[in-house]
């Protein structure tokens, strides 16, 4: 397969109010450097980082244009002269941060995130280092690998790489996004208690569907940290993925069982929040904020899938030319699972 000179892009441009407007645009196809690959998009999809980028929540290093999106998913096409890892044919996804493959994420590596600090990925084609790029299980198509690389990623390092999940452990999932949807399904391939949160009885139901071990209405139940405590016998929750920010870490702590965890992960009711030092040192407990994690992890994660026979949950897919409504979906909050873009 051979690459055109030009290709179609979206860009990010700094509006004359908060946030940007989102144009599409010409663009070169660059040829790989010696260590990078050339790869064409055959999907990608949205974050809630992506609608904070869009609306001006969400730091972008002063950039008054940029590329959008950290998720994307295709073939190589062409690789450079020193890569030996990957090959033309390969179908593969990027790893959030260009570079981030293993260890501890570095001040280098924490710059180099897709669609804030540096141009993200969606395009037609895309050229990066190759070291970024995960081999794509044979089982998922493009669209279910375009879902991965945040979302998947993220649900993977607060519950494995920093939460110690075990077999039989109580989680406590928030919501229905596309962390949450991917934190249930993969506690509950692992033999864990996965207990959904959620203000809709529809997708409570859903979520039983994939392996919740209970469900709770936080509308018909605000005092949902109490009814965690009867449906864990008191003991509580040993792992939490936190998405919900400011309103909801305060009982996420109040839920919290002996030895427990808090992967500090997103701000849906806004960033923010306290988290009382005396109650986790009370419990022997830990916080960890998850900036998604390597292509180690990455790797991991494809495997564990795999293995599992776990296909992602996509809410809605879109055609290259409907962008814009992906936004404003995101932004209604009315998703379950992951929203995709098919180019």
């Amino acid at each position: 397969m051979s690459a055109p000179k030009t290709q179609k892009q979206y860009r990010l441009v700094k509006s004359t109010g908060q946030g940007f407007a989102l144009q599409i645009t010409d663009a070169p196809v660059r040829a790989p450097e010696a260590d990078e690959a050339l790869v064409k998009v055959h999907a990608a999809s949205l974050n809630r980082r992506d609608w904070y980028v869009i609306n001006g929540f969400y730091p972008v290093g002063g950039r008054e244009s940029l590329v959008p999106l950290s998720d994307a998913a295709g073939e190589v096409v062409a690789v450079g002269s020193r890569v030996t890892r990957l090959r033309a044919g390969h179908r593969v996804a990027a790893n959030f941060y260009e570079r981030w493959v293993d260890g501890r994420l570095t001040a280098l590596g924490l710059q180099s995130a897709f669609g804030a600090q540096q141009d993200g990925l969606l395009s037609q084609y895309i050229t990066v280092k190759e070291s970024c790029l995960a081999l794509l299980p044979a089982s998922l198509s493009f669209e279910q690998g375009a879902s991965l690389p945040c979302a998947g990623v993220t649900a993977w390092s607060g519950l494995f790489t920093r939460g110690d999940l075990r077999v039989g452990d109580f989680v406590l999932i928030q919501g229905t996004g596309g962390v949450s949807t991917f934190g249930l399904q993969i506690a509950a391939a692992a033999g864990a208690k996965p207990i959904v949160i959620s203000s809709s009885d529809e997708k409570l139901v859903r979520a039983r569907k994939l392996g919740a071990h209970a469900g709770i209405n936080y509308v018909k139940t605000p005092e949902w940290d109490k009814a965690i405590r009867d449906l864990t016998d008191g003991v509580g929750v040993n792992q939490v993925l936190e998405v919900g920010g400011k309103d909801t870490i305060g009982r996420s702590l109040a839920s919290l069982a002996v030895g427990g965890h808090i992967a500090l992960i997103g701000g849906l009711s806004a960033f923010g929040g306290e988290i009382p030092v005396l109650g986790l040192l009370g419990r022997d407990g830990r916080a960890s904020g998850i900036a998604v994690g390597s292509r180690t992890d990455f790797d991991a994660l494809n495997g564990f899938l795999d293995k599992h026979h776990i296909a992602p949950v996509i809410d809605r897919v879109f055609a290259f030319n409907e962008v814009s409504a992906a936004y404003e979906h995101m932004g209604t909050n009315n998703v379950f699972g992951k929203l995709v873009i098919r180019l």
